[in-house]
C-alpha cells in the first residue's frame, strides 16, 4: 500500500483490518524487532514544504532523504544541530534514510552532548494515528506551543504510534570552524575522568569521545578567536597530544557519528549502551567475553561489538542497552530494547492504546506486548 497524500493514508488506515510494517525509505527495517506485516509505503511523502533560512525553520515531507535535507541546509551554511548519523555502513543500507525516520528513532550524533537529540529540535509534524485521524501538532512559529510536547513524544517511538507525513525542524547556523584536541590514551578509567574534568571547565566542548589505542577526542566549535582561546585554556590545564585542524576534525567526528570504528566487525553484534559515565569503566572491565568498543557523549554512550548472544545487560548496574545490530533471528528472540520497569511499561501500553488502539503500526517492533 502506497498512499498518495495524507487523506489517502487516513482512509487506508481507517479501512485496515490487519497491521502494517511502516516504511519510509526502508533504511531502518533492521532496527528493532522484526515486523511480520505487509508494508505501508510512505515514500510519496517527500520534498521541501517550506524553508525559511532567516527564521531557522524547515518543513519537509517525512520521507525526504536526510542527505537532501543536509545539502539544502549546507547551501545556506546551516545544519541540523543534533548531527543525525548515517548508519548505512553498519546496517548495510544504500543511504542514511529519511528525515522522518530520524525523528522516529530519535537519532543524534556526537554533538548531542551539547545540542541534544532529534526530539530537542522538532517543532511540529503532520501525521495519521491508528484510528485514521489526521493529526497536526506544533507549528513553524516557535512561540506557538500548542501541541509542542506531542512531537517530542513521537521521537523514539519507531513508528509504533503514528505515521508521519511531514515534519518541522528548527535549524541552526554551522560553526565557523572547529578543531579537535587529542589526549593520549592511558586507559578507559582515566579517559572518563579527563572528559568529566573538561566538561567542568569553560572550554565548552561540543563533543567528547574516547577510542582505545587512540585517545580522548575533544571537539571545540565556534568562531576562530573563540576556538583558539578555548584550546589555549585546555593547553594550560592538561597535556594535549595533538590538535586536529578543521578538515581532519570533521572527518573524525563523522566516523564516530556513523559508528565506523566498529564497521568491520561483520560477525559481531553491536550494542548501543547508555549509562552514567561513572559506571562505564567498571562495566567494561566486568565483561567476561572479548569485545571492541569506543565511548561517546563524554562516556555516557558506549558502542560495543561482541559475539552473538553475549548477555551484555547482565553486567550493568543501571542504564539502557539496545541490541543495535543483529540478525533477524536474534532480534526476534531477544529483547532488542531494554526491558522497561513495570510502571513505565504500563504507561507505554496506555500511550499505545491512545494512539494506535487497533495495533496497526509496526506491531511488536519495540516490545512484545504491543
Amino acid at each position: 500500500m502506497k498512499p498518495r497524500d495524507a487523506t489517502d493514508l487516513a482512509e487506508a488506515v481507517r479501512a485496515a483490518t490487519s497491521p502494517f510494517s511502516v516504511i519510509g525509505l526502508g533504511t531502518k527495517l533492521n532496527l528493532g524487532r522484526p515486523v511480520s506485516a505487509p508494508p505501508l509505503d510512505l515514500s510519496n511523502f517527500k520534498g521541501i514544504v517550506a524553508y525559511e533560512p532567516e527564521e531557522l525553520i524547515l518543513e519537509c515531507g517525512a520521507a525526504t532523504k536526510l542527505s537532501d535535507v543536509e545539502k539544502l541546509l549546507a547551501a545556506q551554511n546551516q545544519m541540523l544541530a543534533f548531527e543525525p548519523p548515517n548508519y548505512a555502513g553498519i546496517l548495510s543500507t544504500k543511504h542514511s534514510g529519511s528525515i522522518g525516520g530520524t525523528l522516529a528513532c530519535n537519532l543524534a550524533g556526537p554533538r548531542r552532548l551539547k545540542a541534544g537529540a532529534a526530539r530537542d529540535h522538532i517543532l511540529g509534524f503532520t501525521g495519521v494515528n491508528g484510528q485514521g485521524e489526521i493529526i497536526r501538532a506544533g507549528a513553524r512559529v516557535v512561540k506557538n506551543v500548542t501541541g509542542y510536547d506531542l512531537p517530542r513524544l513521537m521521537a523514539g517511538s519507531y513508528g509504533t504510534l503514528m505515521t508521519f507525513t511531514s515534519v518541522i525542524f528548527k535549524v541552526l547556523p554551522k560553526p565557523e570552524t572547529e578543531q579537535t584536541c587529542v589526549l593520549a590514551d592511558h586507559g578507559v578509567s582515566l579517559a572518563v575522568a579527563q572528559m568529566a574534568q573538561v566538561l567542568a571547565t569553560g572550554a565548552e566542548v561540543s563533543s567528547a569521545a574516547y577510542v582505545p589505542k587512540h585517545g580522548v577526542y575533544l571537539r571545540i566549535e565556534g568562531i576562530k578567536a573563540s576556538v583558539k582561546a578555548r584550546i589555549d585554556m585546555l593547553h594550560a590545564g592538561m597535556k594535549l597530544h595533538e590538535v586536529l585542524p578543521a578538515a581532519k576534525s570533521r572527518k573524525l567526528w563523522q566516523e564516530l557519528r556513523d559508528v565506523q570504528p566498529l564497521a568491520d566487525q561483520n560477525e559481531q553484534e553491536i550494542w548501543r549502551i547508555v549509562m552514567p559515565p561513572s559506571e562505564t569503566s567498571e562495566f567494561l572491565a566486568a565483561l567476561p567475553f572479548a569485545h571492541d568498543y569506543y565511548l561517546d557523549w563524554a562516556g555516557a554512550l558506549t558502542w560495543l561489538a561482541a559475539k552473538p548472544g553475549a548477555d551484555v545487560r547482565r553486567y550493568m548496574n543501571s542504564g539502557v542497552a539496545t541490541l543495535f545490530r543483529a540478525d533477524e533471528a536474534a532480534r526476534a528472540e531477544t529483547d532488542v530494547f531494554h526491558p522497561q520497569a513495570p510502571e513505565l511499561a504500563a504507561l507505554s501500553v496506555r500511550i499505545k492504546n491512545a494512539f494506535d488502539p487497533r495495533r496497526l503500526f509496526n506491531p511488536h517492533k519495540m516490545y512484545r506486548e504491543f
